[in-house]
């Protein structure tokens, strides 16, 4: 009787799960309203260093403000509840970053004070008003002699620091591009245009791409750019960190969370040390992971030693029913090549509707690729293939494309590469690896995601340089040289947020929290897991109070104290 009370049990949480989980919000089609506006206006107002651009933006963010403070937050239901708390904080972190890049504008938005008498042909170009073209040849004549003029001043008037510098030279080339862009509509269409404007554009189009290139290299010797290892990230600072925690519902400070990793980073390298052991290398675990980095497969074996990986994990979680994998998701995943040109950026696979595979090419060089080679080996893909594929971002992708979908709007790494870092975790703790080489190369990519915490969040405070963090990659993690190269590149360089490295581990680390938890209130962990793929994208710390149904305000801020790290 017992067992059957269980069952029954056990199936009303699930009926119940799935009903709340289908229910519908009368705050999406709201959110899709934002999200069209939003494109709406970028596709209209092209030149994005500019005062409409942010004067623009900024009525728009506050217009949306007004909006939601005008609705009733009382008698929402709980789903719209977090959908209005999920809106009114993108509305609030794109009005906090759009004023910040404002305030960096004002500083140098002079530089392109030559070029004002340009400004109303560009705006008019958008519903192709008939410019006076001899006027025009006059004005981009006058804008070309000033930018002679401004550079000669200048030489002697640095700006205090390289970033600055930069932001005065991408203002240059919104402007250059914007005119371009509007030459372009007329030119061979209008024969006045094409007879006047010609040449004076040509001639300040040029002239515009070196006033810039100019700006971006005129900035003080005290300002050091580039620590010697080529790589040029602009730190955000501690204030700019905490604004953006908050925004994410992260309620911890940058050294809370680099001290938590560092204690995870710590556990790591002890497992390391027992898989070290059991292959007969002591204590030396460098020594261990040298022997791993070798066990990859020949040159044209990759893509099948991928594919043995992916059918490794999935029976794996299959077997145990720990998450329900659509046969669609199955079927319509993708696998690609990555070009060498790519790999420089990202030295190791990717995924999502694919998986992108990182190996070596035939024109590469000998030394780059063995390092690419030894470090896509498939002890180390082993903790990686299913964090790409199922049931990591391929089943997040094909998921989200089906279930509340409208909540892509509220994109968060945390959610995104959280989940996929989780069921690292939990694969880990159910013995996935069952030999040292396969626990080494699972232990290789956690001990990593420990160390970008540390380096991502110290180098936007200002306490390590590219350089630095690449040397912590090679020397406590054991990277080969030009793949810590290359993962503090992509990090810095690339379009990735200042919070992305710290969202695989605080992420996984608040999902396996929020997983405890509701196993402790009866759920199954598949029951957990297939909810979690049906609410959608969000910060987890809301999808918390989603499946919990916890008390939720109008102006709702973070709380959720979910690593005992911190205690």
């Amino acid at each position: 009787m017992y067992k059957l009370l269980k069952g029954i049990s056990i199936w009303l949480v699930l009926l119940a799960s799935i009903a709340v989980s289908a229910q519908t919000s009368k705050l999406a089609d709201l959110i899709d309203e934002f999200r069209a506006d939003n494109w709406g206006l970028n596709h209209v107002y092209i030149m994005k260093e500019s005062d409409e651009y942010y004067q623009r933006f900024s009525k728009f963010y506050d217009d949306w403000s007004k909006r939601m403070d005008d609705l009733e937050f009382g008698s929402l239901s709980q789903q719209e509840k977090v959908d209005y708390i999920l809106l009114k904080n993108l509305v609030t972190k794109g009005d906090y970053f759009l004023s910040n890049d404002c305030n960096e504008f004002k500083a140098v938005a002079n530089v392109m004070d030559l070029g004002k008498e340009l400004v109303p042909f560009m705006q008019e170009r958008r519903r192709g008003k008939k410019p006076d073209s001899k006027q025009l040849a006059g004005h981009m004549q006058n804008a070309a002699k000033a930018i002679v003029a401004e550079t000669e001043t200048r030489k002697n008037k640095p700006f205090k620091d390289w970033q600055t510098a930069e932001k005065a030279s991408n203002v240059v080339l919104s402007f250059q591009k914007t005119l371009e862009e509007a030459y372009e509509f007329y030119y061979g269409y209008d024969p006045d245009f094409t007879w006047w404007v010609e040449q004076p554009f040509k001639r300040l189009n040029e002239d515009l791409k070196a006033y810039a290139e100019f700006l971006k290299n005129n900035y003080s010797e005290n300002s050091v750019k580039d620590d010697g290892s080529g790589i040029i990230g602009i730190p955000i600072g501690k204030a700019a960190l905490m604004e953006s925690l908050a925004m994410e519902f992260i309620p911890y400070t940058p050294e809370q969370l680099i001290k938590t990793a560092e204690e995870q980073f710590d556990w790591c390298k002890n497992e390391m040390i027992k898989a070290s052991r059991e292959l007969g290398y002591g204590d030396d675990w460098k020594a261990a992971l040298e022997h791993v980095k070798n066990t990859y497969v020949p040159a044209g074996e990759q893509p099948q030693a991928i594919m043995d990986l992916y059918n490794q994990s999935v029976d794996f979680i299959e077997e145990r029913d720990l998450i329900t994998l659509p046969a669609m998701a199955k079927e319509t995943w993708g696998m690609k090549m990555m070009s060498p040109e790519r790999q420089k950026v990202s030295p190791f696979f990717l995924g999502g509707t694919d998986i992108i595979i990182s190996y070596p090419t035939d024109e590469m060089d000998h030394d780059d690729k063995m390092m690419s080679m030894r470090g896509n080996n498939p002890n180390f893909s082993r903790a990686t293939v299913h964090h790409e594929l199922l049931p990591g971002h391929n089943l997040q992708y094909f998921m989200t494309n089906r279930h509340k979908s409208y909540r892509n709007a509220f994109y968060t790494p945390f959610w995104t590469e959280g989940w996929s870092l989780y069921w690292e975790i939990i694969l880990w703790n159910k013995d996935f690896p069952q030999t040292p080489e396969q626990k080494l190369g699972m232990l290789f990519w956690r001990i990593h995601r420990c160390a970008r915490i540390i380096f991502s969040l110290k180098f936007h405070m200002g306490e390590m340089t590219p350089q630095q963090c690449i040397d912590l990659l090679v020397d406590e993690v054991g990277h080969e040289y030009a793949n810590a190269e290359a993962e503090v590149r992509r990090s810095f360089t690339t379009r990735y947020p200042p919070l992305y490295q710290l969202a695989y581990m605080m992420g996984g680390l608040q999902f396996y929290a929020l997983r405890n938890e509701m196993l402790e209130q009866g759920w199954t962990e598949k029951q957990f897991h297939d909810r979690v793929m049906h609410e959608g994208r969000m910060p987890i710390e809301l999808l918390r109070a989603l499946l919990q149904d916890k008390p939720l305000s109008k102006d709702y801020k973070t709380q959720w104290k979910f690593s005992t790290a911190f205690n």
